[in-house]
Formats: structure tokens, C-alpha cells, sequence
């Protein structure tokens, strides 16, 4: 297989014998700490363990006073898990972060894909602008409002368009690489820090920017850059020295040269990774000998140094009102640095390093700071928000660490029908079929596989952008992925361990850029969301052709692309989600708007449509799951009996969203959703548990008595058994399959970090 973020060839399919794949790992320890076996392997889902599943030789006892209740628990019976560790998913690292106010995180990865997080709807990461091998910011920040801007070593200036997610456009800056950009208090102007040593400024126009003009050239590249509060000065950094360019002027007004001292050597270069302006006149810089230093930029002279690494100090972030800093080091560590009295009632206050945090592994070259959060980026792939407890009312969730190693959308697609499962990679795809058995055990018993899983197909995606989308249809004949550009459609036909692909020659171009895509179940039609809400649909055709039906266009005119699609099971209904959180539902056999549910003040994470019901199910960032009845118009009765009486509150305090909902089509009552640390079923003919009540109480419940039971069974039943989780599903009524991606697999493919001598070693 080629590597991750390498190109590759024109897309082919490579055809292989059925092998077990020899990156599989067996778990030492499982959720309650019972052994767990090689990925390979099936399981059945053991009460014992504490999973939501219980056995139907021992089914849980309905609660009290329900009627009916108890057959449907009852029913539910066990379910074979194929548990999956195929999967080599590897999150890139944080190159920069930028934030606007406490609304808005934008975060610029390596791999060149920008994300942006809404930190007032728990911390979602709502948008996702895929990556590009050749455009990769070295920085980024808001201009304009809610403009978002990046450069990088192409030696372009990139603005993204948050509506199209896309690049909107590229201007070269004509000094070469640039390593550094700042915007302007008013957001008017930008200033870049180039190669040849040259600052340009930039003025943002409302649909373009434009070259201004050049402050003086100075020997060396400008690696860092930030812009006093009165837009009069800007404190560029450098190698060894950090400079105070005058705007108006252009000229060089105050030259501050950084101490060499380093351990064993003094003539190494030291690296200004980062420097802050505040507006007392003070500049903080952050350099390789890991030293953070303060400096009086009209005396030029040193006033503070604080030694917070043995290694180089690369990112620095100042709060708004300039009393708190936040500063990130190669070695993993964040420090944050406060302004406080020298004693208790003195005018005079001083720099004070007061809190170390260790969250990361390797360097964290991004750091952000809004009013009531310190945010790092790492090379570890992670991006942790932490609250300042003493900005943080409640000392509960609202002060909880908040930890994104995985995204919050699904890079897997399940054929149910040919048990095959599709992996999306930055540039290629991975086509598996699941292994089976033939044996029957007890409860939780580990079943040998009769025949192992096969990897089928790896199908590489040409050019430098990344893959944004990709999906194979149920019968798994049909396979499709998308880039900013492109739409890709290839057929593909299973014969026992041979795969022969043919790629469909003449897609519709209206059909391009795909911001997702789902094929109907009897894989007959393709729907790809596009811009402004609106979804084509492309017929299938028997020779392999494919040919464009219609446009499905919101009846309200919106400017969010559609991000998320649902389709029901008879094919009539269709509902779209766009990046607005606005969600239209269509009728697809009239091929117009049906109906919009009601607004929800949160984005959404995940829908699907019940097959037998056609009701939609909808999950917010929030935590909240809604029914809402699209023949109806309407929220069902247990949707509104959910808003009334509320859901639990540990629940509500997770903290990452639901990305994938799927039914048991003969169990009308139930659904199945997971995030990345738990799936559950929920049982709508089960009462909701209240705040006393323990949630997660299936391994407690068996302790009990009978009567006992009736009286403490809830709704949700939750499985963290198998965890971090990537996807979940429904094979059929009998078996789950489980795609699993354990954190200790990622950092074994780390590069190693930097170094650190630990006690007794």
C-alpha cells in the first residue's frame, strides 16, 4: 500500500489474496478489565463485561408499571461483534490555530486541511476543508469579520471560503516562503513575514486583498510577527534578533538582540518562534534556547526571562486582556504565565509562570487563548481546550478538559448487504470484506473465524487534493469518492477473490466537488450534497453509466453547503443537513421540498431515517437526539416527552458528538448511536432515566433482584467496551460490526518525541 499523504498513480485496484492483515493487535486490558482478543476474532457482547447488550438467556426484567415492556427487552437478544482494528487511521498534526473571540477555532493541520471548531456548541468541529499536498499554512487568522486566511512555504496567501469549503483563492506574495502572518487590530490590513526578509502588507478588500507596500528588508527570514493594539508598530522575530518596524514609516525603529545562551554551546543560532506586542509596549518573545522572554520596546532593554524548557519554546499566545499568557514547548508541555501583584495590594505586578500542563506527547508548535480557555495543537495530532477554572462557573463539565484526536465526522462506509467495509484515507481508499464463522458459543465466548477478513481493493486518488468524501452502496458494487474538484464513480464486480473495477467515464460535471456522499439502499441512485444546500441525484445504470435526474434545492435560499445525508429505506424521503444547522427533507418520488424541521440552536452531528417508520432521527452537538415524524410534519411524542423531561445529565456532559445512527428495522423502538468512546441502544419503550439514576447501570443491574430490575431499567443502554471508536453498525438483525482505532496503535507510528531524562533511568 503506498504510504499516507504520498501520491499515487492513476487510480487502479489492487487485487490481493485473502490474508489476515498482520497490523492486527490484540488488547491486553478491556473496558472492566477483562482480556480482549486479537481484532481478527468475533465476539458476543458478554453481561458480565458490562455492555448494553444483554444475553437473551438472561434478558432484563421490564420496568414497572410498562406493559409490554419486558418483550421488548426480551427481544433484543445478542449480537456477534466483528470487532475491526483494520483501520490505520492517523490524525495529522496541528501546524497552527487561530481563534476568533470565543466563538470561532480555526486549526490548520499538516496535511494542509483546515478545521473549524464552534467552541459555544461543545467545542464541534462543524467544518472540515480538506487537505492539499502543496498548500500547507504555516499560519492562519480571521480578517475582515469572518474572513479566514492562510500562508505557507508556496509562498501563497490563501483565502478560504467558509461557505463552499474551499480555497477561494491564491495570491502570491513575491518574497517567497512565507513563515508568519498577523492581521491588523481593525482586521483591515494583513502583514506576512517572508524568505527574502521583507514584511508586505496587505490591505482586505471585500472580495479580494491587494498588495499595499514592503516595510524595509532586513537580512533574514521573519518567522514571527505580531501587531500592537494601535496599528501603529508591528515586532517581527527572527534569527537571534526581534525588530519594531514603525508602519507608517516602514523603517526599523528598535532592534532587540536575544541571548545566545544555550546548554553546551554558544554559538548556536537562537530561533524567535514567536513574539507578542502588548500594548503597555511590552514584547514577549518565546525563541529555541526555551527561554520566554519580556522586553521594553522603547528602551530596547531586557526585563524579565524565564527558562521554562531544556528544548526550543515554538508557539505563544496572549489573552485579550492582556493579563495571561500561554506559551507551548517541544518537549509536549503548555505553561501558562499570569500578571500578578508582587505582594498583596501592590500597584507593582510581575510575570508569573503559574501553571504547567502536560496534555501532549509531542511539540506543540499552536497555542490559543480566549476568555475562558488556554487551546494547544500538537504534532501528536491531538487539539486540547481547557478551561481556566477561574473564568468557569460551574466546576463540573463546563471545567472539564476537552481532548480531538479524532474527527467528528465518519471516514468509514459499511456495504451490509456484501459485509464490506470502506476505509477513507487522505489519498486513497481501502476496500475490506469482513471475516465469518460458522462457529456458536456461549455469551461473551470468542468465536474462531472460518474464513479471515480480505483486503480486496486499495484505490489511490491522482493530484495533490485530498479525498473530502467517499461511499460504497449496500450491495457494494458501486464504489464513489469525492475531491474540491472532482467526483469519482467506479463499478466493481466480486467473484470469490477476484475484483475487476471499472471506472464510470463521464460523470456529470454539475455533480463535482461533493461535499458528501450516499447511495440509496436498493443502489439504484447516488446523492451528492453540493453548495448552498442544494443535492443532485445521478441515476445508475445497469451498463455502468450514470446520468444526472434532477436538483434538490432548499425551498429558503441558503448560502451553507449540504454536509450530511439521510435516505430512507423505501426511497421516497431524503433529508439534508447543511452547514447551517438548517435540515430540509424532500420528497424524492415529486423531486421537491417536502418540509424543515425546526431549528435547533446547535449544529447537527448525525441523521438517519427509520425504514419502517420514516421517522428522522437527529443528534445535535448538544447531546440532545430528536424524532421528528416526516409524514406527520411534526416532533413525535417522544421526542417532545424528551424535551420535557430533559436527558440525563451525564449524557449531556460527553464530550465528543454522535457521528453515526443506524436501526433494527423489526424493532421499531430502538436505535443505535455511538460516539468515539461508546455506542448505545436506546429503547424508546423503556422510561428516561433520571439525574439520580446511573446511566451507564447494565453490569450493576444483574446484582439485583428481579423486582429490583423493574424498578432501575432505563432507556439507554451503553457499551464502552470498545473504545476509541471510528464506526458502528448493523450487519443485520443478529450481528454488529465494530471498527476500532486504540490510541496506543497511533503513537506507536509517532515520530519519536524529544528526549526527556525521567527519574531513575
Amino acid at each position: 500500500m503506498a504510504p499516507l499523504g504520498q501520491a499515487g498513480p492513476a487510480p487502479r485496484a489492487a487485487l490481493r489474496p485473502a490474508l489476515p492483515d498482520t497490523r492486527l493487535r490484540p488488547f491486553t486490558r478491556g473496558a472492566q478489565g477483562e482480556g480482549v482478543p486479537p481484532a481478527s476474532q468475533q465476539l458476543r457482547p458478554s453481561t458480565e463485561a458490562g455492555p448494553n447488550f444483554p444475553a437473551t438467556r438472561r434478558p432484563l426484567p421490564p420496568a414497572a408499571g410498562r406493559p409490554g415492556a419486558a418483550a421488548a427487552v426480551a427481544a433484543m437478544g445478542e449480537f456477534e461483534v466483528h470487532r475491526v482494528r483494520l483501520f490505520a487511521f492517523l490524525p495529522s498534526g496541528v501546524r497552527c490555530v487561530s481563534a476568533r473571540s470565543s466563538s470561532r477555532l480555526a486549526a490548520a493541520h499538516l496535511d494542509g486541511s483546515v478545521e473549524i471548531y464552534d467552541l459555544q456548541a461543545n467545542s464541534f468541529q462543524e467544518k472540515v476543508i480538506a487537505g492539499h499536498e502543496t498548500r500547507i499554512p504555516e499560519a492562519i487568522c480571521w480578517a475582515g469579520g469572518d474572513r479566514l486566511f492562510g500562508a505557507g512555504l508556496s509562498g501563497d496567501i490563501i483565502e478560504y471560503d467558509l461557505e463552499k469549503l474551499c480555497v477561494k483563492y491564491t495570491l502570491d506574495a513575491f518574497g517567497g516562503p512565507i513563515w508568519s502572518m498577523v492581521a491588523d487590530p481593525t482586521g483591515a490590513q494583513l502583514a506576512v513575514g517572508c524568505e527574502d526578509g521583507s514584511i508586505k502588507l496587505f490591505d482586505v478588500l471585500p472580495e479580494r486583498i491587494q498588495f499595499e507596500r514592503s516595510l524595509d528588508r532586513q537580512k533574514g527570514r521573519i518567522l514571527s510577527l505580531f501587531w500592537h493594539s494601535s496599528g501603529a508598530r508591528i515586532a517581527a522575530g527572527s534569527i537571534d534578533l526581534i525588530r519594531v518596524f514603525d508602519v507608517k514609516s516602514g523603517h526599523a525603529v528598535q532592534r532587540l538582540i536575544v541571548d545566545r545562551r544555550l546548554k553546551g554551546s554558544h554559538t548556536r543560532e537562537c530561533v524567535v518562534w514567536s513574539v507578542a506586542f502588548l500594548s503597555d509596549g511590552t514584547i514577549v518573545s518565546a525563541d529555541s534556547s526555551g527561554k520566554v522572554q519580556f522586553w521594553d520596546s522603547e528602551m530596547g532593554t531586557l526585563l524579565q526571562t524565564s527558562v521554562v524548557s531544556n528544548s526550543a519554546v515554538l508557539s505563544l499566545a496572549v489573552s485579550e486582556a492582556e493579563d495571561s499568557i500561554v506559551v507551548g514547548t517541544s518537549e509536549g508541555a503548555v505553561y501558562q504565565f499570569q500578571l500578578l501583584p508582587v505582594k498583596a495590594g501592590s500597584a507593582v505586578h510581575q510575570w508569573v509562570r503559574t501553571k504547567p500542563f502536560q496534555h501532549h506527547t509531542h511539540d506543540v508548535r499552536a497555542v490559543a487563548h480566549t476568555a475562558t480557555a488556554l487551546i494547544s495543537g500538537g504534532l501528536d495530532g491531538q487539539l486540547v481546550i481547557r478551561p481556566l477554572m477561574e473564568k468557569v462557573e460551574s466546576r463540573s463539565y463546563e471545567a472539564a478538559v476537552r481532548k480531538v484526536t479524532f474527527p467528528h465526522r465518519r471516514l468509514v462506509s459499511c456495504a451490509r448487504e456484501a459485509r464490506l467495509l470502506l476505509f477513507q484515507y487522505p489519498q486513497h481508499l481501502e476496500l475490506w470484506r469482513l471475516g465469518a464463522t460458522s462457529a456458536t458459543g456461549r455469551d461473551g465466548e470468542v468465536l474462531p473465524v472460518s474464513s479471515p477478513p480480505e483486503h480486496l481493493l486499495q484505490l489511490k486518488s491522482k493530484g495533490p487534493e485530498h479525498i473530502r468524501s467517499s461511499c460504497v452502496s449496500p450491495c457494494g458494487t458501486w464504489i464513489a469518492y469525492s475531491t474540491a474538484s472532482r467526483l469519482c464513480l467506479y463499478r466493481s464486480q466480486l467473484a470469490g477473490e477476484h475484483l475487476a473495477l471499472q471506472r464510470v467515464p463521464k460523470v456529470p460535471k454539475v455533480a463535482c466537488g461533493a461535499h458528501q456522499l450516499l447511495f440509496s439502499v436498493d443502489s439504484t441512485r447516488l446523492f451528492v450534497a453540493s453548495d448552498r444546500g442544494s443535492v443532485h441525484v445521478l441515476r445508475l445504470l445497469q451498463s455502468g453509466a450514470c446520468k444526472h435526474l434532477h436538483t434538490l434545492q432548499p425551498s429558503s435560499e441558503s448560502t451553507q453547503a449540504a454536509l450530511l445525508l439521510a435516505v430512507s429505506a423505501d426511497g421516497s424521503w431524503l433529508a439534508v443537513a447543511s452547514g447551517g444547522g438548517q435540515v430540509n427533507i424532500y420528497n424524492l418520488q415529486k423531486a421537491k421540498p417536502h418540509c424543515v424541521v425546526p431549528a435547533h440552536n446547535c449544529p447537527v452531528t448525525a441523521l438517519a431515517i427509520h425504514p419502517v417508520t420514516n421517522h428522522l432521527v437527529v443528534a445535535h452537538s448538544d447531546q440532545q437526539v430528536l424524532e421528528f415524524s416526516i409524514p406527520d410534519k411534526a416532533y413525535t411524542p417522544w421526542s417532545r416527552k424528551v424535551q420535557q423531561q430533559g436527558l440525563h445529565r451525564d449524557w449531556l456532559e460527553r464530550d465528543t458528538p454522535i457521528t453515526h445512527i443506524a436501526f433494527l428495522p423489526k424493532r421499531a423502538d430502538q436505535i443505535l448511536l455511538h460516539d468515539t468512546h461508546m455506542f448505545c441502544l436506546l429503547d424508546k419503550s423503556l422510561p428516561l432515566p433520571e439525574d439520580s439514576a446511573v446511566l451507564c447501570n447494565q453490569p450493576s443491574l444483574k446484582q439485583l433482584s428481579k423486582m429490583a430490575q423493574r424498578s432501575y431499567a432505563h432507556a439507554f443502554k451503553i457499551c464502552k467496551k470498545y473504545q476509541p471508536l471510528l464506526f458502528v453498525d448493523l450487519l443485520d438483525e443478529k450481528s454488529l460490526v465494530v471498527v476500532e482505532r486504540p490510541v496506543m496503535d497511533l503513537k506507536a507510528q509517532l515520530p519519536p518525541p524529544v528526549y526527556q531524562k525521567k527519574f531513575g533511568t
